[in-house]
């Protein structure tokens, strides 16, 4: 019994799960709490990094996770804070697959489907917030066709995350695919990103107890 608890102790979901946000939260230098109700629209957090919908989705299911720490670059980043990153992720992607990669009343797989998961590193691969983020895109067999061409549009204005809601000075992309004018292409309501959110929020709650539950049962204790 002692080991069973030592067990359960040891678990990242508890950990996590019991984690608050920190009040103030930013984006680069921008404190995205302190506008369009950006606090609503942070679905998951972790001791390091914290998960938010997208303003000027790409695709549907297109978020961001971003480490709390705003520095600029990816080798900037502690071990601890690379590996809670690209452990968000993973656990991320397995959210929007349930959601985006489903057939008919059917949970969707990982294996129904891709995802483009992006980091761009530096100012001269698009970077337009000096603060490492890290773009997950859900690709659906219906969405596939576009193929690299979705690194177009994260080089060009519908990535520019930084212009779209942060930065009234819209900063511009300066990597080396080609800049996509989308002056019509308008930011969502804070409310429809909102509800997103609080729906996300739910859904990783079922990833977590998933993934606890597996590892309760891999448990040699």
């Amino acid at each position: 019994m002692i080991l069973r608890r030592s067990f359960l102790a040891q678990r990242p979901f508890l950990r996590t799960m019991a984690t608050s946000p920190p009040k103030v939260i930013h984006f680069g230098p921008y404190e995205v709490t302190d506008q369009v109700g950006l606090s609503s629209t942070v679905f998951y957090n972790t001791p390091l990094c914290y998960c938010l919908v997208n303003i000027k989705p790409i695709l549907p299911g297109h978020v961001l996770v971003i480490p709390y720490r705003p520095v600029p670059r990816l080798t900037d980043l502690t071990p601890a804070e690379v590996f809670d990153l690209f452990s968000t992720v993973q656990k991320v992607q397995k959210m929007l697959a349930m959601n985006y990669f489903k057939h008919g009343d059917e949970v969707g797989k990982l294996e129904d489907g891709s995802f483009n998961v992006a980091l761009q590193d530096g100012p001269e691969a698009g970077q337009t917030v000096a603060h490492v983020h890290c773009h997950i895109i859900p690709r659906s067999k219906d969405t596939s066709g576009e193929g690299d061409g979705i690194y177009d549009r994260l080089q060009g204005e519908e990535g520019n995350v930084g212009g779209g809601l942060w930065d009234t000075k819209r900063p511009i992309p300066i990597g080396k695919f080609p800049k996509i004018e989308d002056a019509d292409r308008k930011p969502r309501d804070p409310e429809v990103m909102n509800r997103e959110a609080a729906f996300f929020r739910e859904q990783m709650k079922s990833v977590e107890l998933g993934e606890f539950f597996r590892n309760v049962a891999r448990s040699p204790f």
